[in-house]
């Protein structure tokens, strides 16, 4: 059995809610974005082996910020609010919406997107609409088939092919990956791809700038 990569240190460092105060960082950045309730602070715990570093929770939407993880002191690990979430206001889902394209688009430290798609359904309008933003702004970004410890191996494989299939004449997709935050499938190879995609660069600061 292949040995799961060790994270040893990892800590919370803020939350942003207003696009003007988005702090000074020198780490590179990885962002990780999604529907609602596709799995995404399960799988910033499953990466650092934390169970309530970001916080999860049954019911969607827990994510109201964004939120930035320092990992082993090399890269940050960006929480985004969920997307598509129907049942909170009109105003949140366009204040959260707005922060999160605004993050995607000015971020310069950002090195590359971990798309979230929930393995076990088609991929939504949200998902498309997301990869082709990512796209139109030439940014590098990564998909991750999330839950596939509920699909059978065949099934996994046929939903990677569709999804490779979708973005087959992209060009900013580093691959599909599937992955388990309950099984840890893919967290070696997601752990690789961050490594291999971002700079070591060991100082950083935490005050804000107007943007």
């Amino acid at each position: 059995m292949k040995q799961s990569a060790i994270i040893s240190k990892s800590e919370f460092l803020l939350g942003v809610v207003d696009e003007n105060k988005f702090p000074v960082f020198e780490l590179p950045e990885v962002a990780f974005i999604g529907r609602s309730n596709v799995g995404k602070s399960s799988l910033i715990n499953n990466i650092v082996m934390r169970k309530n570093l970001a916080k999860t929770s049954s019911a969607p939407g827990k994510t109201k910020e964004i939120n930035f993880f320092k990992v082993e002191n090399k890269w940050l690990l960006v929480d985004m609010p969920g997307l598509g979430y129907a049942t909170i206001g009109k105003t949140h889902r366009e204040r959260w919406a707005n922060l999160n394209y605004f993050y995607l688009q000015n971020r310069s430290n950002l090195r590359f997107v971990c798309v979230l798609v929930d393995s076990r359904h088609d991929p939504m309008q949200n998902d498309i609409a997301l990869i082709e933003f990512l796209e139109n702004i030439n940014k590098k970004y990564l998909i991750i088939l999330t839950k596939c410890d509920k699909l059978s191996n065949k099934s996994i494989i046929e939903r990677k092919k569709q999804i490779e299939n979708i973005v087959a004449y992209c060009n900013n997709c580093i691959e599909v990956l599937p992955y388990s935050s309950v099984s840890n499938m893919g967290r070696n190879e997601l752990i690789g791809i961050i490594k291999n995609n971002t700079t070591n660069i060991q100082r950083y600061e935490t005050h804000s700038e107007d943007v």
